[in-house]
């Protein structure tokens, strides 16, 4: 696949899909989740793309029947994390210096899989595991975690086209390196996308990658490394290791080959990490890259043109579905006077 003869798909949004009665959609989420919700789970460690077994497990139950058991997940200790490491060293030997082209391919790949085979198994896991709506599953694990690839896919290009002014004295030119080390990537429970685009994206840039899963989404992180792997994510390139969240991020923010974090959940656990970097600045090799999202709530502005039956509606799903667990829960609402009578009596 030569730079001559690759162009990549302009990025689009994903269409949301029906499931309504009686649709195909519907039967086939509705098949995979009773098949996720009776087979019992054994989500291992994978580590060099192989499965590691601890025999250190916890059980994983969905939040609308804590007494309802649908799987196991294996806990690494110390030794699970510093092989995870050694690995994702040996790996980016060969990762990052493979042609971006062949990276883009297999990402999206991972996107057409999430797209067609995989997309009624990743939205059932997203259900169960994390109580999801059927329409916030398919919103989050599937549209926004494959609109996520796609563009990250369409910005790489971007990136790597930009380049600074030649001129006919003087030839200038950008080369664009993965980091020299490896990155943490620490996922929050409340988004598979989220969950699968931190390590994705990052590697995506020839990075490789310690993937830290909350504890919380271990069924839907289990479908999300499926799908790397048959989308031809090198072994090694995405390691995903469950841990003691303190003695993890102490083996990994310790190590002198630490590259940077990607994170998102709460600003106090984003601080800690932010200092931990702070205090063994002087341990690494290179200074990390810190990105993280923690934190904020999101809001509504009513436009006077809009119906009062629409702006009611948007409200109080903003607000209170899936409990507000999420950085896109409204918070507050800007509404017309004219307006407000009607729609303060459909919320009230």
């Amino acid at each position: 696949m030569g730079k001559g003869f690759f162009r990549v798909p302009v990025a689009v949004n994903e269409p949301i899909k029906s499931y309504a009665p009686g649709t195909a959609e519907r039967n086939e989420v509705l098949a995979a989740y009773k098949e996720l919700w009776t087979a019992n789970t054994e989500v291992p460690l994978y580590i060099n793309g192989k499965e590691v077994k601890t025999g250190d497990t916890a059980s994983i139950r969905p939040p609308h029947d804590h007494q309802h058991i649908v799987g196991n997940y294996h806990r690494g200790g110390k030794k699970e994390v510093q092989d995870a490491i050694s690995t994702a060293l040996e790996a980016r030997k060969k990762w990052s210096q493979m042609p971006w082209e062949y990276r883009a391919g297999i990402f999206l790949k991972a996107a057409e899989l999430i797209a067609g085979p995989y997309r009624a198994r990743i939205n059932a896991a997203t259900m169960i595991n994390q109580s999801k709506t059927v329409y916030q599953a398919e919103i989050d694990a599937a549209c926004e975690l494959i609109d996520f690839i796609r563009f990250n896919v369409q910005y790489m290009t971007e990136i790597y086209a930009e380049q600074p002014e030649s001129t006919s004295s003087a030839w200038n030119r950008f080369e664009y390196r993965p980091l020299e080390g490896f990155i943490y990537c620490i996922s929050p429970f409340n988004f598979t996308a989220i969950a699968g685009n931190l390590p994705a994206s990052a590697a995506l840039m020839g990075n490789v990658c310690l993937w830290k899963p909350s504890d919380h989404q271990m069924l839907s992180a289990q479908v999300i490394i499926e799908i790397f792997r048959e989308a031809g994510v090198p072994d090694g390139v995405i390691n995903m290791v469950n841990a003691d969240p303190v003695m993890m991020t102490n083996e990994v923010m310790t190590h002198a080959d630490f590259a940077g974090v990607h994170f998102t959940g709460s600003t106090a656990v984003f601080k800690s990490l932010w200092t931990k970097v702070g205090e063994n600045i002087n341990t690494y090799k290179t200074y990390p890259r810190i990105v993280g999202e923690s934190g904020g709530k999101d809001f509504i502005v009513a436009h006077s043109s809009a119906i009062p039956e629409q702006v009611a509606t948007a409200i109080v799903r903003g607000a209170f579905e899936f409990q507000g667990q999420k950085c896109s829960a409204a918070s507050r609402a800007y509404i017309p006077k004219s307006m407000w009578p009607d729609v303060e009596k459909m919320i009230r």
